[in-house]
């Protein structure tokens, strides 16, 4: 059976050069160290540290912190909760981390002048993890046993989604 391709095919492969392409590597300089200041604005959601928006800032060092407050208020009905949280790094690679830490809140949900909350003040103390999901974006999670001022205990989880900018 005659197959002219098959010519083409070998001369190609005979004749074929090494060739090289120039790539421009990602700055290295702009990824997060242990000697760097890394700063983030995300949402957060936990009876620990606060629900809404929320800073963080990772030290140069194996400490970070993070303030989160929201607030919603329809009519005469009031809603707010402000906290914060210290981490501190137990292990820590590229793309991810393991921390301990601990926070504090304070949650307020009734009228203007009445807190309906049992529980209103809340501390806790945990472990977690964090994610790069790429371009800046981190996810983390973290369960803290948490304790509310009507003296209940809780092991609860905690969420965030962060944008980190060097």
């Amino acid at each position: 059976m005659n197959r002219p391709w098959c010519g083409w095919l070998v001369g190609f492969l005979l004749c074929a050069v090494s060739t090289e392409a120039q790539v421009i590597m990602p700055d290295r300089e702009r990824e997060p160290g242990l000697r760097t200041n890394v700063f983030g604005l995300g949402l957060a959601a936990g009876s620990a540290s606060g629900m809404g928006l929320s800073f963080r800032h990772h030290l140069p060092s194996v400490a970070s912190y993070q303030i989160t407050g929201g607030i919603i208020k329809v009519d005469d009905r009031l809603s707010y909760s402000l906290g914060a949280e210290l981490q501190f790094d137990l292990a820590r690679g590229p793309v991810s981390r393991f921390f301990v830490g601990g926070g504090a809140a304070y949650f307020y949900s009734g009228t203007s002048s009445h807190n309906e909350m049992v529980g209103p003040a809340r501390l806790g103390v945990g472990i977690g993890g964090e994610y790069a999901g790429g371009a800046g974006l981190h996810v983390i999670g973290d369960l803290m046993f948490t304790y509310f001022s009507d003296g209940t205990v809780l092991p609860l989880p905690q969420i965030g989604v962060f944008y980190y900018f060097y």
